[in-house]
């Protein structure tokens, strides 16, 4: 059974907010509400319209599966997630320069 969990949804949101290092208010200004409605949207407090959360996934590189579904089954590390979190806001391009300089770097120090 799917459950909609605001607060797993929310922590979500400021991870990936933080990540990025977007302020509570450079969010609001994104999608048209007030600080304290992201912050209530982050704490769980409150729901959010589609629109909403479309506007929030835009601004996060995120999809609404991201935000919305628990992806606890391959867990990962904080530099995993800072790392996706980077290629996010990277051209197709620069991911697979990145890419190419991440496998050169492990031949390197194997």
């Amino acid at each position: 059974m799917i459950v909609y969990d605001k607060k797993k949804v929310g922590k979500r949101i400021r991870k990936q907010r933080n990540a990025l290092e977007i302020s509570r208010e450079q969010m609001a200004e994104h999608i048209g509400r007030v600080p304290r409605f992201c912050g209530d949207i982050e704490r769980g407090k409150v729901g959010m319209s589609i629109e909403t959360m479309l506007s929030i996934c835009n601004l996060l590189k995120l999809s609404p599966n991201d935000i919305l579904m628990d992806q606890e089954s391959g867990v990962t590390n904080d530099e995993t997630e800072l790392i996706m979190a980077a290629l996010h806001n990277c051209t197709e391009k620069q991911r697979k320069d990145a890419l190419a300089l991440l496998k050169l770097f492990l031949n390197a120090i194997q």
